[in-house]
C-alpha cells in the first residue's frame, strides 16, 4: 500500500474519502430499518447490484460493513442473509444495553440541560404521529440516541453507537412477532421516560429497565406481546 512519509520514521496512509461502497451499505441498511428484508432474507450481490445500479464490487464491501455492524452474517455455503438474533444473542444484547442504559439515565438526571430535556420530550412527542411500526422501530432508536446524546459522555455515546443497529435490528424482531398494542403503547411509555428524566428522578433506572423488558419478553415469548 502506497504511504505518505512525514517526519523521521512516522508514516500514515493516504486518507480515504467516503466512498460508493458507503453509500451502498446505507441504501441496504435503511432498507432493512423500513422492513425491506426481514431477518433471515438473503441479499443477493446480483440483484442489488441490479437495483442500486452499480457493479457488485462496492454491494460486496458494504456487506462486510453491515457484517461488522451485526445485520446481515455472510457464510460461503449460504451467501448473505439479514442477521437472525438467537436467544443467546438478545440476552448478551439485552444485558450490554441496559448497562449502557442505566449509566446513561444517572448522567442524564444529574448533569443534563433543560435543553437536553426539550429535546429528550421532543423526540417522545414525534411518536405520536406514526402509523407505520417500522417507522416507529426507527424513532424509538432516535429517542435512545437522544438520551445517549444528553449525557455529554462522549465514550459512552461511542459505545452505544456500536450496538444500536443492532437494537434496531432487535425491535425489527419484536415486530416481526406482533404488532398488536405496538403503535399505541410506545408514544406513551417513552413519554414516560422521558417525564422521568425531566423530574431527575433515580426511578427512571427501573422504569427504562422496564421498558426494556417489556421488548425482551415478547421475542423471547415470556410474555403476551401485547
Amino acid at each position: 500500500m502506497e504511504r505518505l512519509q512525514l517526519t523521521g520514521e512516522r508514516v500514515v496512509a493516504p486518507a480515504r474519502r467516503r466512498g460508493l461502497a458507503d453509500e451502498v451499505a446505507d441504501r441496504i441498511r435503511e432498507a432493512i430499518f423500513r422492513g425491506a428484508y426481514a431477518p433471515g432474507a438473503p441479499l443477493r450481490e446480483v440483484e442489488l447490484s441490479g437495483v442500486l445500479q452499480v457493479s457488485r464490487g462496492p454491494v460486496r464491501e458494504a456487506l462486510r460493513v453491515l457484517e461488522r455492524e451485526g445485520l446481515v452474517h455472510c457464510a460461503w455455503h449460504r451467501g448473505t442473509v439479514v442477521t437472525t438474533l438467537s436467544g443467546e444473542d438478545v440476552a448478551e444484547l439485552d444485558s450490554l444495553r441496559g448497562a449502557l442504559e442505566d449509566l446513561a439515565v444517572q448522567q442524564v438526571i444529574t448533569h443534563a440541560s433543560d435543553e437536553d430535556f426539550a429535546a429528550i420530550e421532543k423526540a417522545a412527542n414525534v411518536m405520536e404521529r406514526t402509523t407505520d411500526s417500522h417507522a416507529m422501530a426507527g424513532l424509538d432508536i432516535a429517542f435512545h440516541d437522544v438520551v445517549f446524546a444528553a449525557t455529554g459522555h462522549q465514550r459512552l455515546v461511542a459505545a452505544w453507537e456500536t450496538i444500536r443497529c443492532q437494537v434496531h435490528l432487535f425491535l425489527l424482531t419484536r415486530i416481526g412477532l406482533s404488532t398488536e398494542g405496538y403503535l399505541g403503547c410506545i408514544p406513551q411509555e417513552h413519554q414516560a421516560l422521558a417525564a422521568a428524566l425531566r423530574s431527575r428522578d433515580p426511578q427512571a433506572i427501573p422504569l427504562f429497565a422496564a421498558h426494556r423488558r417489556h421488548a425482551v419478553d415478547v421475542v423471547t415469548g415470556t410474555s403476551n406481546p401485547a
